[in-house]
Parts: C-alpha cells; structure tokens; sequence
C-alpha cells in the first residue's frame, strides 16, 4: 500500500474509465495504451521496480449504461469491490438498488446474473456430483432424476445473482427485489451485467 502503489491505481482506474473497452477483460487490453508518457503496462513494471514487489494488471471493467443505471461499491478494506449494470428504468430508487446489488455482489460472489452465465460445463459437473450422491443415498430409480434436477436448481439460484437471498433482507431473492423496485419506478428493469474484484484473484 505504498503511496506509488496506491498512486498508480487511482490513475489507472480514471484511465480505464476513459479508454477501456466496455466489458469485462484481461489487463492486456489496455496494457498497450498511452498512459502517463509511456504504456499501461509499462508504467505498472517501473513501479513494480521502485516497490519491489510483483505487480501485474489482472482485470478491467468498464460498464456504460446508455439506458439504464449503473451502480458500485468498494469494500471498506479497499480489498474487494464491485459494479453492476442495470437497464431499463432510471431514478433514484434504481439508483439505490445499483449500490445495493454490487455491495451483494461484493459479498456473496455470484456467478453472473441468471443460468445462462454459468458455463455449460460447471452445470454439467454439478449434475454429474448430484447423481453420484443420489446414487449412493440409494434413492429409488424413477425418483432419481428428479431429485437431481432439484439439487441443479438450487445450486443455480445460489450462485446466480438474480436467484440468491438479498444480503440486506434475505427473506427475499434478488430478483424479487429487482421486479419490485421496477415496479414501484413505474417501468421495466433488469441486470445486464456484473464484475466483481479481490485482491489476489485473477
């Protein structure tokens, strides 16, 4: 937490801000790009140099809703954060909910958004999993499958945004909660995307 260090990423979050792609991606799309005089990447290697410490620009993500909200938190440590993109509705209760859902994101670490973010080959081992447990609970054939695509539904609606209980009140899904503050704003709303950054984690 050097004060080059500390420095250095204040400005290149005001940099990606302004030349990102929009997306989620590896720091190597913006390493090339003019920055202080040199590169991205290079002036993360001189103050990897002056600091000694290994330092590589693992993510940026750079969200712009033209129609629609976009929302942020930064965890008190300074060690995890999260933006959210919400499209559809604007006003000051959809603004509310943006933070609201990217300090959730922060803290119970979805997926994606819904089950069509989640990777065809993360279901396909979480059914192979459910099968071998019902296989070795010993459940009665014709009731196995069901049983299996249960256990696939619940893993995908905790670790899907829309489907996980909101962290402020989780007598509620996120989603029920999106739905609500759509219709309390008098329009349509829905969560387009998500990111999510810790410390150490690629």
């Amino acid at each position: 937490k050097s004060d080059d260090f500390m420095k250095l990423a204040r400005e290149l979050a005001k940099h990606a801000l302004q030349h990102a792609p929009t997306g989620v991606h590896a720091g190597s799309a913006i390493e090339a790009q003019p920055f202080n005089g040199t590169t991205v990447g290079e002036a993360v290697k001189q103050v990897s140099g002056k600091t000694g410490e290994a330092m590589a620009l693992k993510r940026v993500a750079r969200f712009t809703a033209a129609e629609g909200t976009v929302g942020h938190y930064l965890h008190h440590n300074g060690q995890s954060g999260s933006i959210v993109e919400l499209a559809g509705t604007r006003g000051e209760g959809v603004t509310a909910l943006a933070r609201d859902l990217a300090l959730h994101v922060t803290s119970a670490d979805p997926i994606g958004v819904s089950e069509a973010d989640i990777p065809a080959d993360v279901i396909a081992r979480e059914r192979r999993i459910a099968e071998e447990q019902v296989a070795q609970e010993g459940k009665p054939e014709n009731i196995r499958g069901k049983i299996v695509d249960g256990k696939v539904r619940k893993f995908v609606a905790e670790r899907t945004l829309l489907g996980q209980p909101f962290v402020k009140d989780d007598s509620k899904a996120v989603g029920d909660l999106v739905k609500e503050v759509a219709k309390a704003a008098g329009g349509t709303l829905s969560v387009t995307r998500l990111a999510r950054f810790k410390v150490g984690e690629g």
